[in-house]
């Protein structure tokens, strides 16, 4: 069930709200608005809301035998890359970047953040349909300035169908098959990136893949290869 409102602060900071005063919330249920006020990204960077644009919230409940919740992140942003690539006369361009950006032609056109409240995970995710929204330091566009001419109703209801078929498969196939799917709708192995990790200068060097984890593996310069938990990672301006 998609329910929609007009104007809010953040559609999580709403389903967190809710988890905490008790109330249950089953999977399945987004919260969508047309504007937020105090939307937010990863790293507690704002996430200025665009009228037209998908702006909305869903729950995942972990159960026992799920793979590890972390991976989730991954599996949103696969979702995301589903309901876009479906749009795009040529989706070669769009490219998943660790742990759960979405680049097109090297242009940021989706984020996702996840919080954990109340043993459930609040999955957000905004989607540049209309306006691309000002961030600070990166390159940002909108699905429209590519030829893409969809409704938020209409992207709303494709990317819940996408997210469900994802979170099925994660369940009953594991971690591994929906890992090498991620990559195969990630940059090409080799892509240069750098990784700011947290209390931690910038480190450059190649995509390698990912760990059976899912945490990012990154080929440094010395031929040594390190993984990455956490942090910024960038596409290096040689890689656009």
């Amino acid at each position: 069930m998609i329910r929609s409102v007009t104007q809010t602060g953040s559609t999580n900071a709403d389903l967190a709200a809710r988890l905490s005063g008790g109330e249950y919330l089953p999977e399945g249920e987004w919260l969508v608005a047309d504007r937020q006020t105090a939307g937010k990204g990863r790293l507690g960077r704002a996430w200025n809301d665009g009228l037209g644009n998908f702006m909305g919230s869903t729950v995942v409940r972990p159960g026992q035998g799920d793979p590890p919740f972390a991976s989730l992140a991954l599996l949103a942003g696969l979702s995301v890359h589903e309901a876009i690539a479906s749009l795009l006369p040529d989706p070669s361009p769009l490219w998943l970047k660790w742990p759960n950006d979405l680049l097109l032609s090297g242009s940021k056109v989706a984020g996702i953040l996840l919080e954990m409240v109340a043993g459930t995970v609040i999955v957000g995710i905004g989607v540049n349909l209309r306006v691309a929204p000002h961030v600070e330091g990166r390159a940002v566009a909108a699905l429209c300035d590519h030829g893409v001419d969809v409704s938020r109703d209409d992207f709303a209801v494709g990317l819940a169908r996408a997210f469900a078929l994802e979170l099925e498969r994660w369940r009953s196939a594991g971690l591994a098959p929906m890992l090498r799917r991620w990559q195969s709708a990630a940059h090409p192995k080799g892509t240069r990136l750098t990784v700011l990790p947290p209390g931690e200068e910038a480190i450059e060097g190649g995509f390698a893949g990912l760990t059976e984890e899912g945490n990012l593996l990154l080929s440094l310069n010395d031929g040594s290869l390190r993984t990455i938990h956490a942090g910024d990672v960038l596409l290096s301006a040689t890689s656009h």
